[in-house]
């Protein structure tokens, strides 16, 4: 082959082994940094997913490692004959495909549920330090919620002090409340005890199926027991232990999470801010804070803040100091805060890529560790802060943060980032696209948007429900997946919900994909929506696609379900409402668990790219129909977006029918004469 030929070659090789930005991507501000870092030699997260592909047999959950006989790869014969389904197929152990799968799933769920219970629990520590007084960075900030939240965790807000009732010292409530959260990750006997704030019938269904919690880890613990090789052998008995502990994540772990970071750092309401690369400014100190925990970031916005630290920024030649976010860090400072959305999980990168990144501070979850490597190509510091999340790479700097020293380590880092500003090497370009939003929202906000101070209550959105100008409720939510067009699926499926009247709650990357596309306005209904709902989000002054927080957040989702049954008139149950959910672009072990506890509070679920259970057809069919009948809820799978979103309208339409709801009928108003014969 002549030289010529071989050059040739070569640029046809590494051309196939680049991703194709308008292919990875429907955001233009990331084909921009994919091109950039194209031109740049970095490679990113897109290329190696050209680059690398999936497992044929893992990908479909069939796939058995646990023990050093295997891997063990099953496959599904040409012949297969679901009956005689045990018989066919076997690991060296005699495992079945169905064993596999389902050994394989709940692993998965044992994850995601050890990320976001230990992300509660050290928010947990964090609260019973402040409730204690033993740090001087944290209090109680909104000590409604935390009289809210008092009696589902067994603590009394009043005593009887001479035959009458009185109020109990604030301080003396936040430090009982502190000790009995801790609680919930250990105790040896009992309940968790948020389990009895979902409906009356879901927890008397969860009792008499087996499935209420212990405590958070010891579920998570005798999921890795059960899986061990010649333990639990029957799926369905898997499937238990695995429902148990994703309620523990969803009504546990999860729960207290939000709960005790709203009463540390102050409860969401409704603020504006912006979102996209389009955030960063050429002319500041850019601050990215990426993961999951609010406990540090918290604190880097405090010292950001401080006039000393500006004036320090502007020493050092820049006008300011611009913190921005991605994944659920960023909105978690955003829900509070309204620090700009910087990206979704796949843009953690392509921030980089800009050259304007004076430093990024992770803490947990989703972190690629590639960040490092794209870092140590531009002046870039990254710096990691969790003992539990460190990097090999040597160009990271490692800042172990510390409650008791909360301030003094935030300081430390807005230091870093500052002092690194004036050693930016790389032409800085920032892509011009960044939208307004509206964020903000969780249980307490709704009720006040749908009747104000006095008269809030869920009763206005059940009313629009029962009466079709709202069709049903969307929860939509999770990660991005660089196995399918980045923000494509999320973005589809919500304007798909939305046109059809279906209002959406969302969390997690979703909320930065609809962020990005211009869904959080007020003004987005009119463009986007139903007649119906765009009535409604008209006269109430709200987006159709409501943003509710990060992935740990989920849980609002579920109590905001639970209020909806309160408030009366759409059935008993959740499993009663016009509600369903969806995780477009899933990827991470969290968005199992988060599955299958919004499927265990009786809420059909449908996730896109893929699921690990097609290899074992008698056990996607347990989750997929069988489940249906136990909890109410189940899963189900779509890679089609608009495909998708209509098997969650025909759920809802489903639901609608069984309330007797499903055909629309208009307010009829009532004169005196009326009145008067009602009363009578």
């Amino acid at each position: 082959m002549s030289e010529e030929k071989k050059i040739v070659k070569k640029v046809v090789e590494k051309a196939e082994k680049a991703a194709d930005p308008v292919a990875a991507t429907i955001d233009p501000a990331s084909q921009q940094m994919i091109r950039r870092a194209q031109e740049l030699n970095v490679e990113t997260c897109f290329d190696r997913a050209v680059k690398m592909k999936p497992c044929n047999i893992g990908s479909t959950g069939i796939c058995c490692k646990n023990c050093s006989m295997g891997p063990c790869r099953l496959t599904l014969p040409k012949d297969y004959d679901e009956a005689t389904d045990h018989t066919t197929r076997k690991g060296i152990c005699g495992a079945s495909a169905n064993t596999v799968a389902a050994r394989n799933f709940i692993r998965m769920i044992a994850g995601g549920a050890a990320a976001h219970s230990d992300h509660g629990r050290g928010v947990a520590e964090v609260f019973l330090s402040a409730a204690r007084k033993e740090t001087d960075a944290y209090r109680i900030k909104d000590t409604r919620k935390l009289l809210e939240i008092a009696p589902a965790l067994d603590v009394p807000i009043q005593v009887e002090v001479d035959g009458k009732m009185v109020d109990r010292d604030i301080d003396e409530i936040a430090v009982e409340v502190g000790e009995k959260a801790i609680e919930e990750w250990g105790k040896p006997h009992g309940e968790v005890l948020y389990a009895k704030r979902a409906p009356k019938a879901r927890y008397e269904l969860w009792k008499k199926m087996g499935v209420v919690p212990r405590n958070i880890d010891r579920e998570i613990v005798e999921i890795m027991h059960r899986t061990h090789i010649g333990v639990d052998q029957d799926y369905k008995n898997l499937m238990k232990q695995g429902t148990r502990a994703a309620i523990a994540d969803g009504w546990g772990g999860s729960m207290l999470a939000t709960d005790l970071q709203d009463v540390l750092f102050g409860t969401p309401y409704p603020l504006s801010s912006e979102a996209n690369l389009g955030v960063l400014r050429e002319d500041h100190v850019n601050l990215v804070i990426h993961g999951h925990e609010p406990i540090l970031s918290e604190m880097i916005v405090v010292v950001a803040q401080r006039p000393e630290i500006v004036e320090y920024a502007k020493s050092k030649g820049a006008k300011g100091i611009q913190l921005s976010g991605i994944c659920c860090t960023a909105n978690e400072l955003l829900q509070r805060h309204g620090v700009p959305l910087c990206g979704t999980f796949l843009q953690q990168e392509l921030a980089i890529i800009t050259g304007a990144v004076d430093a990024m501070v992770v803490d947990i979850q989703c972190i690629m560790q590639n960040v490092a490597n794209v870092a140590n190509c531009f002046h870039t510091k990254l710096i990691t802060t969790h003992p539990i999340a460190r990097m090999e790479q040597e160009n990271v700097v490692h800042i172990e943060f510390d409650e008791h020293h909360a301030l003094e380590d935030a300081e430390k880092i807005v230091r870093l980032a500052i002092d690194n500003y004036p050693n930016r090497r790389n032409e800085v370009m920032i892509p011009k696209q960044k939208s307004p939003i509206v964020a903000g929202f969780g249980v307490e906000s709704i009720e006040y948007h749908l009747g104000g101070t006095f008269r809030g209550s869920y009763y206005t959105l059940n009313d629009n429900i029962i009466n079709g100008r709202i069709r049903g409720i969307g929860g939509v939510v999770g990660c991005n997946n660089a196995r399918t067009r980045h923000n494509e699926g999320h973005v589809e499926i919500v304007k798909e919900l939305i046109k059809n009247d279906v209002i959406v709650l969302t969390t997690g990357c979703n909320a930065i994909a609809c962020a990005m596309a211009g869904l959080l306005t007020p003004e987005s209904a009119k463009v986007y929506c139903g007649p119906g709902l765009a009535e409604v989000c008209e006269t109430v002054g709200i987006p159709p696609v409501l943003h509710v927080g990060s992935c740990v957040d989920n849980s609002r989702i579920l109590l905001a379900a639970a209020e909806v049954v309160k408030a009366g008139g759409l059935g008993n149950d959740i499993s009663d409402v016009p509600v369903a959910g969806s995780a477009p672009e899933w990827m991470s072990e969290k968005a199992i668990s988060i599955g299958h506890y919004f499927v265990a509070s009786g809420v059909y679920t449908v996730f896109g790219v893929t699921l690990p259970v097609t290899g074992a057809p008698k056990f996607q069919r347990y989750l997929f129909e069988e489940f249906e009948k136990l909890y109410g809820g189940m899963w189900d799978l779509e890679v089609d977006p608009i495909a998708h979103a209509h098997k969650m309208i025909a759920h809802i339409d489903k639901k609608r029918k069984a309330l007797g709801i499903d055909k629309a009928r208009e307010r009829v108003l009532m004169d005196m004469a009326d009145r008067q014969r009602l009363e009578a």
